[in-house]
């Protein structure tokens, strides 16, 4: 770890700048997701501010500042999935699990987050739970995948 460090004392500014998405990146996938200390151990590292390294991190939507729940739900908001009504997915958590865009639910066993195409047009529309495709869904499929993920709660 010291040679890396004196090998990013002697790097310009123009160096650090492009060494930092690549370790944003590798830092999101070992953490799955970027958190203040991440940012600042990445700060001290490159010689930036933290305020630079977030305003970077943040041009990006595929980084989450949060920590993700359990089960990880993508839905592909694409044209083809956006077409076929994965819109209604993302509404369908907002009405029946209060969990919107970008959010972990309070228990940390799920989390939302809508994003681009993912490259499975031909089975729109798609979600992604934990790296797993699940094709041709609908707004019903889609909650009952859900509930079988994180059955809710019986109302008394």
């Amino acid at each position: 770890m010291a040679g890396a460090t004196s090998h990013f004392s002697r790097m310009d500014m123009r160096d650090r700048r492009r060494s930092l998405l690549p370790l944003l990146k590798k830092t999101h996938e070992t953490d799955g997701f970027l958190s203040r200390e991440s940012i600042g151990r990445l700060a001290r590292k490159l010689r930036m501010s933290e305020n630079e390294i977030y305003g970077v991190a943040t041009f990006f939507p595929q980084f989450r500042f949060t920590p993700p729940g359990k089960y990880h739900i993508q839905v592909c908001l694409g044209n083809a999935c956006h077409l076929g009504g994965a819109p209604n997915f993302m509404e369908g958590m907002k009405i029946e699990r209060g969990l919107e865009d970008g959010r972990t639910s309070p228990d940390g066993v799920l989390s939302l987050q809508g994003v681009g195409c993912l490259g499975c047009c031909a089975m729109a529309p798609v979600v992604v739970v934990n790296g797993g495709i699940h094709g041709r869904m609908n707004r019903v499929t889609f909650m009952k995948l859900v509930d079988s993920l994180a059955p809710r709660e019986e109302e008394s």
